[in-house]
């Protein structure tokens, strides 16, 4: 493990791709998602605690808080498998109860949770394709039932537990409203939706029974015990064009002003004309709520609705509307309420309501003011302050104070204060943000655009941009330390500005692809850069050259940073290691162990290393950096990590991401302990204001002076008639009260006298009472006493009944008994006659019976010989044609043997029953139809052979112009033979030919290049010398110039000393002639130059020298390159003919193969004529016969196909021969390359 530490104190972000992604763990403290992460938040306090995700996760996708705030579920992705993990949310810090990680059915991932009203059930519903719906106890880790909700693979959004009780669960989504009840170990659906199926966004219960739906129409649905009560349509709601026109709001201290839940502010919304915009989108229920008087729903984009239980049975009515309000820091205020609600909370106090958007904002309102403001348009507040929404693209600290600036893809500049954990300044633009860089002072903000490059002044309360430079689509930007230098990236190329004169000092051209990150040294000195391209520079800010470079193009870089004293450079990038780069060479490769690292930075102290992953990790570790894996690893954010930076102090450290959070982390040593500022200097408090906006303010301020003065002399004006009033008034009132105790007082004793009175009429009522009371009891005890004898009597008759009844039954019973005797013997002598009757019945139906069976041995003599009469013709008719069709053959003697088998049977029958002999009879109809149906078979039979005989002359046809063919492609072939010989023949002499010439060719080559050699050699001897020459010629003429003023000099200096010589009588003049020789000869120099060599004309020379070098190079590379590609066309052109002589060798089979089918259709052709003589009917053969020859036409249809695609190939084979002779003709004598290598392809091809 590393010594270094980092902890997280706060985050400005959330995640609204969660689902339900706030949960209230009590009335002030929320459960949130931000990161990779859970925030746990109190809203009053403002302090947030941390509950980190798994280790490897990658990304929350669900959570969900038990009903007694006790265990927060989280659904999230472990390493590509789902994982449902269960924190404990009363132990501080959290932690991890139980990990569900192994499932018993498919599942890629959870997009829903939900505990159970006791907290020991936990139900989830998985994403498509599965859909399954999984039932847990979960602290045994006990699956007990899962089923699968929807086939059609429809989305599914939400799943809840009925709030009073464990067995039924509720699950909706695209067409699916079901109702689930765990009963014997299964989940069984108790409902079935009647009517068309509507796009269920979100539900929640009322009651036990109740469940109100919302659709992405607008619609609402209440379902009771499943079945549909209660249905209405939401509206889109337009805010009318009449605005009220107020009083300008007076300037804030802070550019954010959030309105207050009960002033009434003009909705966002725009008033949509009927002809500019007829079709309004339906307002989409994406999130539903209940509390105790009702539920709240969203109502399309930046609308709330609250629902309050009406009068009507099973109805509900609407009572407030609520609507997120404008953003008057936005570009275009009207799209602040554009956004989608995703989330709707109640506390569980029902004092407030907590909503999320889908663009990471979180909106609060106090249900006690949107109560005392019914009637009227309630708006949200922000829970903290306004979020980014899309991916942070820059990030960047000042020394001067605790700010930090970041900038979004959502359009907009941001700045944080990391001390106070709040938000400074915010403004949004039209265009995306790139890349931001902060300056030193902390008083500018240099933000890159699309279009242009901005530097922006930080005023009191606005981001106002004060240069724009021209510089489009800057991805990466930089303060020198100092701040009087600023980097901007375009493209390839960096370019550096003076942050006082706005001048473009100097541009830095290097890198062939995109330049990712830039880092200045401490002392501004260097300037280093990676980019995508592979390659990492060092600049001097001096000149503007490379000091070093390091160039891996197999690595495209991302991230640079650079030591303290600007001897190392760390980079990361896309090959997994972080490089020690030192004086243009890598010293060190430190893996990351499969991790790719997104950007790097180093501590001010350089101590210290941090580093942000593309998982959205952030490791700390110590310089100089481990080998092995002795670094702390951080959960942090749901995305790669765009950018980091550490305050000057070494005291904090911030990270950005693609999940549009920013992170505050401190960082500690080993043993806890903050590390220490080298000087501890404090934070500036001065802020920019611009000369108009301070006279705005003090003229503001004084008249709100004056105004103050005039309203306190109003107010004491006022107070004073109130004082007056208010004193009239309490005397009035004395009065008034006085006289009121003394009507009271008489009024009190008057009723005392009633009230004696009253008491004692009560008392001699209650006597009365007492006594009547008396006397109806005792009226009652005998009334009842005679009563119960009267029963009595009653019920001792009953019984005297009851005894004479069972005497009465028992005397029935001995009659029946002996009724039932005396019938028995009666019924047994009637069917002993019947008996005797039916027997001489049967013996007279015996005797008819043996008379029918001689009438029937007599019939039966008489059908058999019918019957073998009959055999006999059929025998005589069927055997010609058995002989002829074996089939018809086979099956008729197969009948002949049935029928044979079922006169036997019959015989036996007949002698038996009687009835066989009709059943035979049927059977004798049945083969008359069998026979008649064959008949039938024949002359339809008969038909097919006459066409098939037509085809067959047809075939015949065609067969004879076959071996026209046939004997023509032997020809072509006998020809194609004769000539490949004759190509043979000339091609192996031109072969040796093509050696010697190529033999000769290589030396010629070889020659050439000696002679190019030489020539190149002598060229740049002559050329020196020529130089030489000319550099002799000049200094020669220069001496002779140079002696040519000489002896002008001495001649003029001739003359004036002889002139000076006449004046040697005269010293004066003398003196004074001397004087001026002096001054005209000695005094003025010698303008005479001496020039040297033409060092440039040299270093011109080698120059030229060195670039000629340089082309013969590649052109020699070039050469080298065009050979081997012409070998290749050689041996693909050799590999070709082999594959053309194979083709040859194939088509020479299949001729083969077809003369063997036509003779083969000859010899069927002459059996079958020989049939026709034979036969003198034409009968007509079976179906089994005929499939041999009908099988045979097929092949011949093939062969022909074969013989015309044999034509076409044996012509193009022509085409390719003719082309190769005229190629070998028309060869060119040249010793050129490409000519000679298609001579040679040419010859490898008639080789093969």
């Amino acid at each position: 493990m590393s010594v270094i530490v980092a902890q997280s104190l706060h985050v400005f972000g959330f995640q609204s791709r969660v689902a339900n992604n706030i949960c209230f763990f009590d009335e002030q403290i929320i459960v949130y998602p931000a990161g990779n992460s859970c925030v746990k938040y109190h809203i009053e306090q403002k302090w947030q605690k941390f509950i980190s995700g798994s280790e490897k996760s990658q990304g929350m996708l669900a959570l969900a808080i038990s009903p007694n705030r006790r265990y927060l579920a989280i659904s999230e992705i472990l390493q590509d498998k789902p994982t449902i993990t269960i924190y404990e949310l009363s132990s501080v810090p959290c932690k991890k109860r139980k990990i569900l990680n192994t499932f018993d059915f498919p599942v890629q991932e959870f997009i829903s949770l939900g505990f159970s009203p006791d907290s020991k059930y936990l139900v989830a519903q998985t994403g498509l394709p599965e859909s399954n719906l999984a039932y847990w106890m979960w602290e045994k880790q006990r699956t007990m039932a899962v089923v699968k909700v929807d086939v059609q693979n429809n989305p599914l959004y939400q799943v809840s537990f009925n709030p009073q009780d464990n067995t039924q669960v509720c699950v909706t989504g695209y067409g699916i409203f079901k109702l689930f009840r765990y009963t014997e170990g299964t989940l069984k659906q108790t409902n079935f939706l009647r009517g068309e199926p509507q796009n269920y966004l979100s539900h929640a219960w009322l009651s036990e029974e109740k469940v109100i739906v919302g659709t992405d129409t607008g619609k609402l649905f209440l379902f009771d015990s499943g079945d549909l009560r209660w249905e209405t349509s939401i509206e889109r709601k337009e805010v009318t064009s009449e605005i009220v026109k107020e009083e300008p709001p007076h300037e804030s201290e802070s550019l954010i002003e959030f309105p207050a839940a009960s002033s009434p502010e003009f909705s966002s919304e725009m008033v949509y004309d009927s002809e500019a915009q007829p079709q309004v989108p339906l307002p989409r229920v994406s999130a539903v709520a209940a509390y105790s008087k009702g539920f709240a729903c969203s109502a399309g984009p930046g609308i709330v609705l609250l629902f309050e239980k009406s009068e009507e049975k099973d109805g509900y009515r609407e009572i407030r509307e609520i609507r997120i309000p404008q953003d008057q820091c936005s570009n275009d205020p009207n799209q602040s309420d554009k956004q989608e609600v995703v989330c709707i909370a109640f506390s569980p106090a029902e004092e407030t309501l907590l909503i999320s958007t889908n663009k990471n904002q979180l909106y609060l309102l106090s249900m006690s003011s949107a109560e005392l403001s019914k009637g009227e348009t309630a708006h949200f507040e922000y829970l903290n302050y306004p979020l980014h929404s899309s991916s942070i693209t820059g990030l960047d600290t000042c020394i001067r104070k605790p700010l930090v600036a970041t900038c979004s893809l959502d359009k907009s500049v941001r700045i944080w204060n990391y001390e106070t954990n709040t938000l400074d300044l915010y403004k949004e633009y039209q265009e995306e943000a790139y890349a931001l860089a902060l300056h030193p002072g902390g008083l500018y903000v240099l933000v890159g655009f699309a279009d242009k490059l901005r530097l922006m002044n930080l005023l009191i309360d606005d981001i106002r941009v004060f240069k724009d430079f021209t510089v489009r689509g800057c991805k990466e930007c930089a303060f020198s330390t100092g701040g009087h230098l600023f980097a901007a990236v375009n493209g390839n190329v960096i370019h550096i500005y003076s942050s006082t004169s706005f001048d473009n000092v100097i541009n830095l051209k290097g890198h062939n692809g995109k330049v990712r990150s830039v880092v200045w040294s401490m002392d501004d000195y260097k300037l280093i850069s990676c980019g995508s391209d592979g390659a990492v520079y060092e600049w001097n800010l001096q000149n503007g050259k490379r000091e070093s470079e390091c160039v891996l193009k197999s690595c495209s870089y991302s991230g640079v940073a650079i030591s303290p004293d600007a001897k190392v450079i760390f980079a990361v990038g896309s090959d997994h290691t972080i490089k020690e780069i030192c004086d243009s060479s890598i010293l060190r490769e430190v893996s990351t162990f499969d991790v790719a690292y997104t950007c790097i930075v180093v501590s001010h102290s350089g101590r210290m290393v941090f580093t942000g992953t593309s998982t959205g990790t952030i490791r700390s570790m110590k310089y100089p950096l481990p080998v092995h894996k002795e670094f702390n690893e951080y959960q942090a954010h749901a995305g790669p990590v765009t950018k980091m930076s550490i305050t000057s102090d070494d005291q904090f450290l911030l990270t950005s991401a693609e999940d549009g959070c920013v992170i505050i982390w401190k960082v500690y040593d080993k043993e806890g302990r903050g590390l220490k500022r080298e000087r501890d200097i404090p934070y500036s408090d001065e802020v920019l204001i611009t000369r108009t906006d301070m006279e705005e303010k003090t003229q503001i301020m004084l008249e709100l002076k004056t105004r103050v003065e005039e309203l306190k002399m109003e107010n004491e004006y006022q107070l004073r008639l109130k004082d007056m009033n208010y004193n009239e008034k309490i005397k009035e009132l004395t009065e008034k009260f006085i006289h009121e105790m003394e009507s009271l007082k008489t009024k009190n004793q008057v009723l005392q006298s009633e009230k004696e009175k009253q008491e004692m009429q009560h008392q001699d009522q209650l006597a009365e009472l007492m006594e009547k009371q008396s006397r109806e009891v005792q009226d009652l005890e005998s009334g009842n006493n005679q009563k119960l004898l009267l029963e009595y009597e009653k019920y001792q008759e009953l019984q005297m009944k009851s005894q004479r009844m069972q005497e009465e039954y028992e005397k029935q019973l001995h009659e029946m008994e002996e009724n039932k005797s005396q019938a028995l013997e009666e019924l047994t002598e009637y069917y002993e006659a019947k008996l005797l009757e039916k027997t001489t019945l049967l013996e007279e139906a015996q005797d008819e019976a043996r008379q029918q069976l001689r009438e029937f041995e007599e019939t039966k003599k008489q059908i058999e010989e019918d019957e073998d009469r009959e055999i006999q013709d059929i025998k005589i008719k069927y055997e010609r044609r058995l002989r002829e069709e074996r089939e018809s053959n086979l099956r008729l003697k197969g009948e002949t043997g049935i029928m044979r088998k079922k006169f036997n049977s019959l015989q036996k029958e007949i002698e038996e029953r009687s009835s066989d002999i009709e059943a035979m009879k049927v059977e004798q109809q049945k083969l008359q139809g069998i026979i008649k149906a064959l008949e039938k078979d024949i002359q339809g039979l008969k038909k097919e052979i006459q066409e098939r005989d037509e085809t067959i002359q047809d075939k015949e046809k065609r067969i004879y112009d076959l071996k026209k063919k046939n004997q023509e492609l032997e020809k072509f072939k006998f020809v194609l033979d004769y000539k490949i010989k004759e190509l043979k023949k000339q091609i192996e002499p031109r072969e040796n030919d093509i050696k010697a010439m190529k033999e000769q060719i290589e030396e010629m080559e070889g020659e050439l290049e000696r002679f190019h050699k030489q020539n190149t050699q002598l060229e740049l001897n002559m050329s020196e010398l020529r130089l030489k020459l000319r550099a002799t010629d000049r200094e020669m003429h220069k001496e002779m110039q140079k002696e040519r003023d000489m002896e002008a000099l001495v001649k003029r200096f001739k003359i004036d000393l002889h002139d000076c010589v006449g004046l040697i009588q005269e010293p004066k003049k003398l003196k004074e002639s001397i004087r001026d020789i002096y001054e005209k000869y000695v005094q003025k120099a010698d303008m005479v130059e001496i020039v040297g060599v033409d060092t440039d004309l040299h270093q011109e020379y080698t120059r030229q020298r060195e670039h000629l070098e340089r082309n013969l190079a590649t052109l020699k590379k070039k050469v080298v390159k065009e050979g081997e590609v012409h070998r290749g066309d050689y041996v693909r052109i050799m590999q070709e003919n082999v594959s053309l002589i194979k083709e040859i060798n194939e088509l020479r089979r299949e001729l083969k193969i077809t003369r063997t089918q036509v003779h083969d259709l000859q010899s069927t052709l002459g059996l079958l004529q020989k049939r026709k003589k034979q036969s003198g009917q034409f009968l007509a053969p079976s179906a089994d016969r005929q499939s041999p020859g009908i099988l045979r036409l097929n092949p011949e249809e093939e062969a022909e196909r074969i013989i015309e695609m044999q034509c076409l190939e044996i012509k193009r084979l022509q085409d390719q021969m003719q082309g190769q002779e005229n190629a070998l003709v028309l060869r060119p004598t040249s010793g050129a390359k490409l000519p000679m290598l298609e001579v040679e392809r040419s010859g490898g091809s008639h080789s093969q």
